[in-house]
């Protein structure tokens, strides 16, 4: 019987919004995960910065420490736990744990963004595993089914809103008309959204998570810095209001591909706000839910959809992936080590190719369409549609491209502004996920 062995003891880093839920869970299933593990899973220890603090979980006093150092340097921890966030000193912490002979489960995205490639040699050093399904897109599977169920096909694109915030505040604003501003003030009062939101609305969440994907789908080491990010704060309700003429909506995207690079092979990698179809199935993705589009050879395309965030959530992924590497302690095995073999070139944003839908304030007046026109040509721009809007003052022309690399896209807007008959180029944005 499994509680006749010895239990597989877990060391926890953090006891926030996640933590707390972790240990709660861990106590109350604790019948249930014994018997899926096959031996009992005891919480033996949890380091947080200060003890005596009223935590959403009721546990021992005895359990909390300071000192996390020691704690993930004990011999008899045979799982850390890391869900403190950040890069230090959670990265110390968990190179300490593998060392010290403890296999790691961790949410922390911007951690693996940055230095997964130490941390993955770490586990391989200590023949320990490394699991971390929490980090991208909070209870939605994804990474498994990247790293495992695909390892057989070949992956050709992932597309996903992966922040629920900025996800909740792009639906407010198609929804309800509501400003950028209000809609992030109200994503703040329900708690969707911090009192600082930089990393949201600015996309380094979503670019963290973009990384992480792209290295699991292609195979190759991608970091939050190779890929390209642009965030939502200058999403205007013009642009969600032309999108909905056009029968799209506004997202934040992050899209990893597999492209034709200049020698062969190429992954980018990129976050930014599109417009897409509604007829996409993530255009129906509402609030502050996530989902992750996966496009592949032999599967074609699945889509993987759920809440992306809360400490619930969250909790349930970290526990899933704590029962998986108690179960590879007690068989003395591991499970999948980093994959990064085709170590593909990431191509500049410049040369990733998409649709725009580009708005120019002009004057009314003769000879200007003509002119905006000869300007895209030359720079190999092809327009798709073309129509003016207002008059006199209020005068814009809306123009939707066919597909054509971001570099000439940005020449082209750059040679439209300096025309003597352009107000302002308002509103660039991409179009995502329709046919050209």
């Amino acid at each position: 019987m499994s509680s006749e062995k010895r239990p597989v003891r877990v060391a926890m880093l953090g006891c926030g919004v996640v933590g707390s839920q972790v240990a709660r869970l861990i106590q109350e299933q604790a019948d249930d995960l014994a018997a899926r593990v096959g031996a009992p899973v005891e919480l033996v220890g949890i380091a947080v910065r200060r003890l005596g603090l009223a935590r959403d979980v009721d546990l021992p006093a005895d359990l909390f420490t300071t000192d996390a150092e020691a704690l993930v340097g004990r011999d008899d921890v045979d799982v850390v736990v890391e869900v403190i966030g950040g890069i230090e000193p959670a990265r110390t912490l968990i190179l300490s744990a593998l060392a010290h002979g403890a296999s790691v489960v961790t949410a922390n995205k911007a951690l693996l963004a940055e230095h997964g490639a130490s941390l993955f040699a770490a586990a391989d050093e200590a023949g320990r595993d490394l699991y971390y399904e929490a980090a991208v897109a909070g209870a939605i599977p994804i990474v498994r089914p990247l790293r495992e169920s695909l390892a057989g096909d070949r992956v050709t694109r992932v597309i996903g809103i992966v922040n629920g915030t900025t996800n909740f505040i792009l639906d407010r604003m198609d929804s309800a008309g509501t400003g950028f501003t209000e809609a992030l003030e109200e994503a703040q009062a329900l708690g969707y959204a911090e009192a600082d939101p930089t990393a949201d609305v600015e996309g380094f969440d979503a670019a963290a998570k973009a990384a992480i994907l792209a290295s699991l789908a292609f195979h190759t080491r991608v970091t939050a810095g190779d890929v390209h990010r642009e965030g939502i704060a200058e999403v205007t309700a013009s642009d969600v209001a032309s999108a909905r003429e056009m029968g799209c909506v506004v997202k934040l995207l992050a899209i990893c591909a597999l492209e034709d690079g200049p020698d062969g092979p190429a992954v980018s990698a990129r976050v930014h706000p599109a417009m897409i179809p509604r007829s996409h199935p993530l255009a129906s993705v509402r609030e502050a839910y996530n989902a992750v589009f996966v496009e592949s050879e032999a599967a074609g395309q699945l889509m993987f959809y759920g809440p992306g965030a809360g400490g619930a959530p969250t909790a349930s992924a970290v526990l899933g992936d704590l029962v998986t590497v108690a179960r590879h302690r007690i068989a003395g095995v591991r499970g999948p080590r980093e994959s990064a073999y085709a170590d593909l070139p990431v191509l500049p944003m410049g040369s990733t190719e998409t649709r725009y839908h580009v708005q120019i304030d002009v004057d009314d007046k003769a000879g200007v369409l003509a002119a905006v026109a000869q300007a895209f040509a030359e720079h190999d721009v092809s327009i798709q549609t073309v129509r003016q809007e207002g008059r006199g003052d209020d005068a814009q022309l809306v123009v939707v491209s066919h597909s054509a690399s971001d570099a000439d896209l940005a020449a082209t807007v750059e040679a439209v502004r300096r025309m003597a008959f352009v107000r302002e180029v308002s509103s660039v944005m991409r179009v995502e996920g329709a046919h050209d």
